[in-house]
């Protein structure tokens, strides 16, 4: 009967697994991402929205036992009020209604807008408010949320509303537009008393303070234009500032709530040289003060209406930015008249297609300065000499961080990286006193500003200095803080710092594995975990968004993550006795947690390729955490995948790890088609989980395991000058390890890759047959040609990538010309026997896509199997949603062509003609 009963169970195992579908395209649409989650102040909440292919929007509150509280289709975008009464988010119209609308060619102002959602989480109330065009609500208090309608608001009889609502408006029935401005509601949650104000152009909350300020273009007799602060608690309303036709700029408030500051420009001629002025206010006064204007401004300066306006956290000082006064135009001249020439200088700091992107940035480039409002004195901070600022000490310091790039700019054509002169400017007395010169690397003030520190790149060394004693200390020389695994023909980089600790005693730096403790004053340092042992990596977890320094009086949640078996968790560290506690491990990637802001409540997810990373609460000792959502339990249907490591050796005799993803019901005695994807090292990612999608440029794993391939992810190390034969080294005895294992079809290998992975392929299929197909995707095939090369999103030269990054020739092409000759694929194109498929879009702005167009026409020219997409309009990879899926469809029809022995669609038979596209794609499949 056991016997009988044993077979029974394993025909039902059979069945089942029989049973489960194949992935195909149109099921990508069924997968669910979670989006935007929140958890509440006290914890007992968690929204997020679902967010399903290309259907609207599902947002859900759960309760922390992970019980459903609220369920709305449409919305999302949701977040809780600070006291955790209320939960607020948008409702969009539906997706299908203004497809059809715009079908209709209903103009975009009048397709449906969006409505407001405000549910009571104590009571269940919800409470709808159409055609809403923002809302906000305050950051540090609640009882109140403000937000703008997208037309004018019906009058309300209702007595509980302003009576600003009721006043008729001026004869010349002024209309709501972004020129003119909308109507700003405030209602009160508790009361639902609401307030209008009339055509608004911007508003804000002060962060703890109860106020709210608005900027209005005013109603004719009625209402002034101008700056508005009404305080929540008593109901009054100011008008602070007035002008007829003025712009209002970076209006902000302190902290509190208790002073506010913005600049006005109050001339209605079309000057270009702007009168800007700047004020500020507190609540001690009826009306804004003028502090600043371009006749009091440093010579040679002008007040900036780009840059950001802020207090400093004691509200002594308001820091503003002065700005250069801009090109003058001569606009008498005709279009014929001006000559539109470029003028590129060998010398200039910025090559001139940088200056071309940054132009509109520059024009808005400003000088940070700052006000110290008790005597109403003016410092300087930043000067042509010393542009960039980092303000200490939440702006109480009394020194501020100064730096140049300037004289380091030209050669960072070629280098990458750009060094930096550093200085100290008072913030009291304006005094400037020169501190570091050509350092690369990030260099930063401590929390407290009593420290600069930074990783200086070519001496590999995290280093400190003391403002007020000068001292320069080297905290990490002749000690291995750096990249251990650097590759590249460039300075190996850091491991980063995790902070400093309350104030500024020491500084937290990361080694490879371990978090160290380092004292600033004189670099003696102490080893926090021990972590080295084990090749297990510890960090710190910032859970408090506002976190500023790092609290010894408390315990700390770290991160780990083994490198070799690839398990991860959290970890506490009590830093009173040095002693820590795993609290959770295991074979997954867990994410960073988001911390209830007033209880011990931690959201977090885990992942692993076979679990999708759904949400999951616990408190801070992971005993027993909930798990509060399921987003798609329709996996379960689908044959699936699972992934492991593998190891070999490499040609060049390097102990390797790679991914191999085999399919769920994977059979040994069985020989499977399989995929080579790779691009440098992706082993850490084992734990990554690959829901079906529409990728961009890669093959999906789940995808293609779930259809019966193997997926086959090896790690590449390079040596610096060929990178090309590195990757042969590393990749094909991984290959050809997995072919000795017996479950893999030698003879239906394909390979896949994009941008350096789409290099390597390139490369790869001039030395090799072992491939039967290959996509190769923003491919370079000419290392000389791309060494010209613009990167036309940034104007970078593509100089730095071949001598110093990601390229790793490690020279010119005049110093190393047989390594660019012998690493570009283009100069043995005539060796490649395997089919390719290149995909190489028309506005790449990281590889120039005539690197494509030369790979393409000379395998034209040989006669060599090929195939070239091009999506029109497109970046590095397809975006929009129709051409990621056209793109995944034939890719799949190509490799299931070479590899499974599949019918040729149409479009590899006889391509799409120039005269079809957008109308015939030729998926279709021709019969055998």
């Amino acid at each position: 009967m056991k016997a009988i009963f044993t077979t029974f169970l394993i025909l039902c195992t059979i069945s089942v697994f029989a049973q489960k579908k194949i992935l195909d395209h149109k099921d990508v649409d069924l997968w669910n991402t979670i989006e935007k989650p929140s958890i509440s102040s006290n914890g007992d909440f968690i929204i997020y929205s679902l967010k399903q292919g290309e259907k609207d929007s599902y947002l859900k509150i759960k309760n922390s036992n992970g019980s459903l509280v609220l369920e709305y289709e449409r919305a999302e975008y949701g977040q809780f009020s600070y006291d955790s009464n209320n939960a607020f988010f948008s409702i969009k119209p539906w997706k299908d209604s203004i497809k059809e609308l715009k079908r209709k060619k209903v103009k975009k102002d009048k397709l449906p807008k969006d409505t407001l959602g405000i549910f009571n989480l104590n009571t269940n109330d919800f409470i709808k408010i159409g055609n809403v065009k923002s809302y906000k609500i305050p950051e540090k208090w609640s009882g109140v949320v403000a937000y703008v309608l997208d037309e004018t608001p019906k009058e309300n009889s209702n007595k509980k509303s302003d009576s600003l609502a009721k006043k008729s408006i001026s004869k010349k029935s002024k209309k709501v537009s972004k020129k003119n401005g909308y109507h700003l509601i405030l209602r009160n949650l508790l009361t639902s008393k609401q307030d209008t104000f009339k055509f608004v152009t911007n508003y804000s909350f002060a962060k703890d303070g109860k106020k709210l300020s608005f900027i209005s273009t005013g109603v004719e007799d009625i209402f002034k234009s101008g700056v508005y602060i009404y305080d929540i608690e008593t109901g009054g309303l100011k008008n602070i500032h007035s002008t007829k036709k003025g712009n209002y700029y970076n209006f902000t408030f302190s902290n509190n709530g208790q002073k506010a500051a913005f600049v006005v420009d109050a001339d209605t001629t079309k000057a270009q040289i702007r009168p800007n002025e700047l004020y500020t206010w507190n609540t001690t006064k009826e009306k804004a003060t003028k502090l600043i204007d371009n006749t009091t401004t440093p010579k040679g300066f002008l007040v900036s209406s780009d840059a950001k306006i802020s207090f400093s956290e004691d509200n002594s000082k308001l820091y503003f930015g002065l700005s250069l006064p801009p090109i003058v135009k001569d606009t008498t001249l005709l279009d014929e008249d001006i000559v539109n020439v470029e003028v590129w200088t060998y010398n200039e700091p910025q090559l001139y297609t940088v200056q071309e992107m940054q132009a509109k940035n520059d024009a808005k480039k400003s000088y940070t300065a700052v006000l110290h409002l008790n005597n109403n004195k003016l410092v300087q901070l930043a000067s042509k000499k010393y542009p960039n600022t980092e303000i200490g000490a939440k702006g109480d310091a009394n020194y501020a961080l100064v730096n140049n790039p300037k004289p380091y700019q030209l050669q960072s054509q070629w280098e990458g990286s750009t060094a930096r002169d550093y200085a100290l400017v008072n913030a009291l007395t304006g005094e400037t006193k020169n501190m570091l010169t050509n350092v690369k690397g990030r260099v930063r003030l401590s929390p407290k500003a009593n420290y600069v520190y930074g990783y200086n790149l070519v001496d590999s060394t995290w280093f400190s200095y003391h403002i007020l004693t000068n001292k320069l200390i080297n905290l990490t020389k002749n000690r291995v803080f750096y990249d251990e695994l650097n590759d590249s023909p460039n300075y190996p980089g850091s491991y980063g710092v995790a902070g400093w600790t309350n104030n500024d005693e020491t500084v937290i730096l990361y080694d490879r594995y371990d978090i160290w403790e380092f004292d600033p004053s004189n670099g003696e340092s102490k080893q926090l975990t021990n972590g080295r042992k084990t090749k297990t990596v510890y960090r710190y977890l910032k859970l408090d968004a506002e976190e500023v320094s790092i609290n010894k009086d408390k315990k700390w949640l770290l991160s780990t993550f083994n490198e070799i078996d690839k398990s991860a968790g959290y970890y506490e560290y009590n830093p009173k006795n040095n002693k820590g506690e795993q609290l959770l491990n295991g074979d997954f990637k867990f994410s960073r947690p988001l911390k209830a802001v007033n209880e011990n409540q931690l959201l977090f997810t885990r992942q692993s390729f076979e679990e999708f990373p759904d949400l999951w609460l616990s408190n801070l000792n992971f005993k027993s955490p909930i798990k509060i959502t399921n987003a798609n339990p329709q996996q379960k249907n689908y044959n699936w995948g699972t992934a492991e490591l593998v190891h070999w050796t490499s040609l060049d005799g390097i102990k390797l790890t790679g991914m191999l993803i085999k399919p769920e019901n994977f059979d040994a005695s069985k020989k499977y088609p399989m995929i080579v994807n790779f691009y440098e090292t992706s082993s850490d990612g084992l734990h990554n989980h690959k829901a079906p999608s529409a990728g961009r440029s890669t093959i999906n794993y789940s995808f293609y395991a779930s259809r019966g391939y193997i997926i086959f992810n090896p790690d590449i190390y390079y040596r610096v000058g060929y990178p090309g034969e590195s990757a042969y080294n590393c990749v094909i005895p991984g290959v050809t390890s997995l072919i000795e294992k017996g479950f893999v079809d030698k003879n239906n290998i394909g390979v896949q890759g994009h941008s350096w992975g789409g290099y390597q392929i390139a490369y790869l299929v001039t030395k090799t047959n072992i491939f039967k197909a290959a996509e190769s995707g923003a491919p370079v095939p000419n290392m000389i040609s791309a060494y010209g090369g613009i990167r036309w999103w940034t104007g970078l030269s593509r100089q730095f990538q071949y001598e110093h990054t990601q390229s790793r020739i490690g020279g010119t092409p005049w110093e190393f010309p047989m390594r660019y000759i012998e690493n570009s694929p283009i100069f043995a194109i005539d060796k490649i026997n395997t089919p390719l498929l290149i995909m190489h879009n028309d506005a790449d702005g990281h590889v120039p896509w005539y690197q494509g167009i030369e790979f393409f026409t000379a395998l034209r020219r040989l006669g060599k199997p090929s195939w070239f997409l091009n999506y029109n309009g497109e970046p590095h990879w397809p975006l929009k949603l129709q051409n990621r899926k056209d793109f995944n469809i034939r890719m799949q029809q190509f490799f299931d062509y070479y590899l499974k022995n599949a019918p040729k669609p149409v479009w590899m038979e006889k391509g799409v003609p120039a005269i079809e596209k957008g109308v015939n794609q030729g998926l279709e499949l021709l019969q055998k």
